[in-house]
């Protein structure tokens, strides 16, 4: 309908992205009778987002979604060192098989892609790792593809081209928004609720200097590069809190990945960093690296030159954890193009990586000798062994890989309860609003960017706000018969 050259749509629950989080919200409030709509920016059928891109493991921490309940909470509380919020954390618990469960019966196909727990339940066909961004046909792909069939069958729609700018509130409650079509026509969406789920913020260099690093422009975009942080703005301004802003989820890669597409999002530098030690051009150690390759990548994003970094190593480690993966860093990183200096000597290797010599020398000398008595804690900073044994660097060859932090999506946003409602400063749902996926905080992250899983974030939180949304309408359906 248009009026006053404004399209009006209206619906039950207007979703605000076309991604994992937002396809649940949907096509589970469809299911139950709502009239639902997804409102996807970009105009593309196959739109580029991180569900599309995804490597499919369905995961919880890193382990599997077959333990009890009670168990995944405590794996939650563990990994992210008691700073998930523990609604949260039990929603996920308790929900993580079900969706699993819920996304089969939708017709998506599972296999295990591997021997360990969380490789039980990866999408199929699998997202095989390659070098460069090749998508189609796979894993988040045929995903999305089967969910946007299922939702259509459901008397859902999804309309492309169409940006969400602003939420409609009134006395308080959220009932649509308003946007701009791809050709910059407006349009407005009269909604009984809402549903932010436009992913992270990791593409908004704005934000990403505000929150995670003092340089975006040498962060590695690891994602989709279209989460941009609308709908969290949009939230912030209609009064829901943010939470969790300063962390993201990402790995370690070859510093000639900023600008050779073949060195992301694989192989990774995560094995190799966590395996020795990770020096800024100081040549000297600045993070804990046993606490792996998710925790490196945020300190790497926190220098004042996020790719000036460097993994010391030896060629123990480069024949041990550099072949640890399928698409490991021995030797495919450097069939890539990616930069590795080796050396017979630590003071002819600082010299082609451009390191003072003596604080090399030094600096591996002193780590070698707190790995021999046992003393890495007392190395500044301390170096843990949480993720990976520390391994000694002596055996010659020597090397020095430059690397960068890649940034997949941001771990902070929008806060919300167990219901995926969105939430004040003071902890009060904002009536007829909802958050899902990466654009909500509160889950992972925390002083040790602890990280959960974006697909189990994703699908769980989608889930819950299609459900809460649609028994809200339900009662109050009921309220007005009686």
């Amino acid at each position: 309908m248009e009026t006053s050259g404004v399209t009006r749509y209206q619906c039950d629950l207007a979703v605000i992205g076309a991604g994992l989080a937002g396809f649940a919200a949907a096509l589970r409030a469809a299911q139950q009778g709502l009239v639902a709509r997804v409102f996807e920016k970009l105009p593309d059928t196959r739109h580029l987002c991180n569900s599309r891109l995804t490597g499919g493991i369905f995961h919880v921490a890193l382990d599997g979604l077959l333990d009890p309940p009670a168990v995944l909470r405590q794996r939650i509380e563990t990994a992210t060192d008691g700073s998930a919020d523990p609604e949260l954390a039990g929603a996920i618990a308790d929900d993580a098989l079900r969706l699993v469960r819920w996304l089969q019966a939708q017709g998506i196909r599972f296999m295990r892609s591997g021997r360990d727990p969380w490789q039980t339940f990866t999408l199929a066909p699998p997202a095989l790792p390659q070098f460069g961004r090749r998508w189609q046909g796979r894993a988040g792909d045929v995903m999305l593809r089967v969910l946007e069939q299922r939702l259509s069958q459901s008397n859902g729609k999804v309309l492309r081209g169409h940006r969400a700018q602003e939420l409609l509130m009134r006395e308080g409650r959220c009932e649509g928004f308003s946007g701009v079509t791809l050709d910059g026509l407006p349009f407005a969406v009269e909604a009984r609720a809402v549903v932010i789920a436009d992913g992270g913020f990791q593409a908004d260099p704005r934000e990403l200097e505000q929150h995670i690093s003092p340089d975006p422009s040498r962060l590695c975009q690891r994602n989709a590069q279209t989460g941009f942080g609308d709908g969290l703005r949009m939230a912030r301004r209609a009064g829901a809190a943010a939470v969790g802003l300063s962390a993201f989820y990402g790995h370690t890669l070859s510093r000639d990945a900023l600008h050779n597409d073949m060195l992301w999002p694989f192989p990774w530098a995560d094995d190799l960093a966590r395996a020795s030690i990770v020096v800024g051009p100081d040549a000297r150690r600045f993070v804990d690296e046993g606490r792996g390759g998710v925790y490196i990548a945020n300190q790497l994003a926190r220098l004042p030159d996020p790719a000036a970094a460097c993994a010391i190593f030896d060629e123990e480690t480069w024949q041990g954890p550099g072949r640890n993966r399928a698409l490991s860093a021995n030797p495919y990183m450097v069939h890539a193009g990616g930069t590795l200096h080796r050396a017979t000597t630590l003071n002819q290797l600082a010299a082609q990586a451009g390191l003072p010599s003596q604080v090399l020398v030094a600096e591996v000398a002193a780590y070698n000798a707190a790995l021999a008595a046992d003393r890495l804690r007392d190395l500044c900073p301390a170096r843990s062994v949480l993720k990976a044994p520390a391994r000694p660097i002596t055996r010659p060859p020597f090397y020095a890989l430059p690397i960068v932090a890649g940034i997949t999506y941001t771990m902070g946003g929008i806060r919300i309860d167990a219901h995926a409602r969105a939430l004040t400063e003071s902890g009060l749902p904002i009536p007829g609003l909802y958050a899902a996926g990466a654009c909500t905080g509160g889950l992972e992250g925390g002083p040790q960017a602890g990280y959960v899983g974006g697909l189990i974030k994703a699908g769980v939180t989608g889930l819950r706000a299609g459900e809460h949304a649609t028994e809200v309408q339900a009662s109050l359906a009921l309220a007005r018969e009686l």
